[in-house]
């Protein structure tokens, strides 16, 4: 998985670009997370860490993001 911070820092890519890429890593992270939950690993391996790193980079780019939380996951 691509860390969000180099995406974020990436200036060849144009914002919807960064948007777009972070979205799709965002959809990754919460599929792993509820892998996680779901077949007793634990949720607390990094993958939430992530999630967060996903979340703060969209909203430094001004990005709508969904709703999150357990009916998310």
């Amino acid at each position: 998985m691509q860390d969000p911070n180099d995406i974020l820092s990436n200036e060849r890519l144009s914002r919807i670009e960064k948007i777009a890429m972070l979205t799709e890593l965002l959809g990754e992270a919460r599929g792993l997370q509820r892998a996680a939950t779901e077949g007793g690993m634990d949720p607390e391996d990094g993958v939430t860490r992530n999630l967060r790193d996903i979340e703060l980079a969209l909203e430094k780019l001004s990005a709508e993001t969904p709703e999150t939380g357990a009916a998310t996951l």
